[in-house]
């Protein structure tokens, strides 16, 4: 019995550890801070989802006067350079830090130390090594890939064959969203990926790639790309090679932007995508509370939705910022 009190008792504590926010600053005089700087350190700007969580987070950090952010740092898809930018942030003493990590194992030593200089950290979509930091916020690729996975089986009910664009393979992500994939169409054996390769996230990589695999294979039924641009970039080359009518294409991130994969399917360009959540919205309202000494959750996994022809008009309304002031 006393065991299990321990047991629990731990288990309360742990959680109540997880959720405390550190004391917010004081100003000079001792009262509370006027004012809060907040750094931001991005993957890679050049991925359409990136510049979109880019735009959103300034967006929703608006509703707090309070908080400046400062430019977003773009680490341009190298670990080097961002571990370089967070170091920076550490020596500016900011309020605050939101990564982005190009790479998990790169970056966990650059979280640590801003750590061990108290100042809060919100890891934003990809995990890092340790868990010295106040909050993560990011989708659950895993079951994105499931789900990727889980359509490819409905939309191949004889079998087929899929290629499969992958993003970095370094990256947390793609070795998830692959994962998912994989286990999700072991339900039909007779579904085979034939060829799989690194797209890098981009578009203008996808597009070279799907051509060469239209020149090897008389057959590709299915394109699975962890995400919308690669997809959009293989469906431009097999349209140019006149076989698009007879290939499916499945992409992730699900953005409501004139290029992004709402529009796609509702354009009839891919048979299906997922919402990939950017979680500004959750960033800024957690990064708020954590200045302030509020509790947060430092554990917030985002849900994902599937976006089809009957429900892509409705989504893009709903995910559509560009009206927004």
């Amino acid at each position: 019995m006393k065991k299990a009190i321990t047991i629990a008792l731990c288990a309360v504590l742990a959680a109540a550890c997880a959720s405390k926010a550190p004391a917010p600053s004081a100003g000079a005089d001792g009262g509370a801070k006027e004012k809060f700087v907040v750094g931001y350190s991005q993957s890679n700007n050049a991925e359409p989802y990136r510049a979109q969580l880019n735009l959103q987070l300034q967006h929703f950090l608006e509703k707090y006067p309070d908080i400046e952010l400062l430019p977003i740092a773009d680490a341009r898809q190298s670990s080097a350079t961002q571990v370089s930018q967070v170091q920076n942030f550490i020596t500016q003493k900011v309020d605050a830090l939101i990564v982005s990590p190009t790479e998990p194992a790169p970056l966990t030593a650059a979280v640590q130390q801003a750590c061990d200089a108290k100042i809060p950290v919100i890891v934003l979509d990809r995990t890092v090594n340790t868990d010295c930091y106040t909050a993560f916020i990011g989708g659950d690729n895993v079951l994105i890939g499931k789900k990727a996975g889980e359509e490819a089986v409905r939309l191949l009910p004889d079998g087929g064959k899929i290629v499969e664009l992958r993003g970095i393979t370094s990256n947390q992500p793609q070795i998830d969203r692959d994962k998912g994939f994989r286990e999700a169409i072991a339900a039909n054996p007779k579904i085979e990926i034939i060829a799989d390769r690194e797209g890098k996230w981009l578009k203008e990589q996808a597009t070279p790639i799907m051509q060469q695999w239209l020149a090897q294979h008389p057959q590709i039924d299915l394109v699975y790309a962890h995400n919308d641009p690669m997809a959009l970039g293989a469906y431009l080359a097999a349209q140019a090679a006149g076989r698009a009518d007879k290939i499916k294409f499945v992409g992730i991130d699900g953005l409501a932007i004139p290029d992004g994969g709402i529009r796609a399917v509702q354009l009839g360009q891919l048979s299906a995508t997922f919402v990939y959540p950017t979680g500004a919205q959750e960033a800024a309202d957690t990064v708020n509370k954590i200045l302030h000494g509020q509790p947060v959750e430092k554990q917030q996994v985002l849900g994902t939705t599937q976006v089809t022809k009957d429900n892509a008009a409705d989504l893009y309304k709903q995910f559509d910022l560009s009206g927004q002031s």
